[in-house]
């Protein structure tokens, strides 16, 4: 069958409602989960004597070092080993705590085992950091309370890293839907073919014109565009054409780069009015049905306003715009005088 239709796609990040992650505030929440272990362990097993933590040292000295404004890196990197120090000490007092219990008895609750799993890998991974000088390492933890999120490079000004999942969204006619969900960084680029497949099965064609960002237009793509028929909005690869555009086939590109904008409007409407920017929930399956109900809502609000804009005519619709204004106004007003 003919290509019909356009398709816009981008990606996004929707994210987590977390703290930004330093290497010491880690370690600090860590160590303080580490030391509620130890007190819930030795209320269960009763010792003679308790083990010692040295909570009141670390955190003072955590305080100490958090009240600086202007932090050196010998400062930090000080204050990185002794929490390491203390941690590391806690862990060890745990697992010789746990020797001591029957394999088949579960003492700590899931909840605490959950917690005791991620500090250990919060050790070993700030541990080979700071040996190795170095702060990247591989599905980095960013937040105990939420292992599952991931730092993911942006590269934009003002908010290089954002923490939370990197959404894939097509757009069509308006209403979005979502093609890839992952808390993990990827190349949204080579998902173009799977989603244009998807297209094709869904509706019996492939997309007359798809309108997308660079990152999507690699030598592979462009070949299997160019294959399956379907334009794209982009500059061609290698030296411009000898021969100009005509004044209508200039408009036309023009437009059809412009349109791409709508897919970013989605975004932001969906942030700003919606809350996709700021996912409240903690787990990881309960995060993504957050992202998918905030995706479905942006379409059903779509949809509610081409069936309101359906019942005007433009000069009935620009009456209806004047009218909520100065109820919103007036709603306004009455809110002060009440306050």
């Amino acid at each position: 069958m003919q290509n019909r239709g356009k398709l816009q796609i981008d990606a996004t990040v929707a994210d987590a409602d977390i703290k930004y992650p330093t290497d010491v505030d880690l370690l600090n929440d860590s160590r303080m989960k580490s030391e509620e272990i130890v007190d819930v362990l030795y209320a269960i097993l009763k010792p003679k004597i308790k083990p010692r933590t040295y909570r009141r040292k670390a955190r003072k000295e955590y305080l100490t070092f958090a009240k600086n404004k202007n932090k050196s890196k010998q400062q930090i990197r000080k204050c990185v080993k002794s929490q390491l120090g203390y941690l590391g000490r806690n862990l060890k007092t745990i697992e010789k705590m746990l020797k001591d219990v029957n394999p088949s008895e579960f003492v700590l609750d899931k909840k605490l085992q959950h917690y005791l799993f991620v500090i250990q890998e919060v050790y070993r991974q700030q541990l080979a950091m700071y040996k190795g000088s170095t702060h990247q390492i591989s599905d980095r933890i960013v937040n105990i309370h939420q292992p599952h999120v991931r730092p993911i490079v942006r590269g934009k000004s003002g908010k290089p890293v954002e923490f939370g999942a990197k959404v894939d969204i097509s757009l069509q006619e308006g209403f979005g839907k979502i093609e890839r969900l992952s808390w993990d960084a990827f190349n949204e680029g080579q998902d173009l073919k799977s989603i244009l497949e998807k297209y094709k099965s869904e509706k019996g064609y492939y997309p007359a014109l798809i309108q997308v960002d660079k990152i999507y237009l690699n030598r592979e793509n462009r070949r299997y565009l160019k294959e399956k028929g379907i334009r794209f909005t982009g500059k061609p690869l290698g030296r411009p054409p000898k021969e100009e555009m005509s004044a209508y086939e200039k408009r036309k590109a023009k437009k059809e780069a412009a349109e791409r904008n709508q897919v970013e409007g989605y975004f932001g409407l969906s942030k700003r009015k919606y809350r996709l920017n700021r996912i409240y929930a903690k787990t990881r399956i309960t995060a993504e049905a957050w992202i998918a109900a905030i995706i479905m809502v942006t379409n059903i609000m779509k949809i509610l306003r081409d069936f309101l804009l359906s019942f005007f005519s433009k000069e009935n619709f620009y009456t209806f715009l004047l009218l909520k204004r100065k109820l919103t106004m007036n709603l306004k007003n009455y809110y002060l005088i009440a306050v």
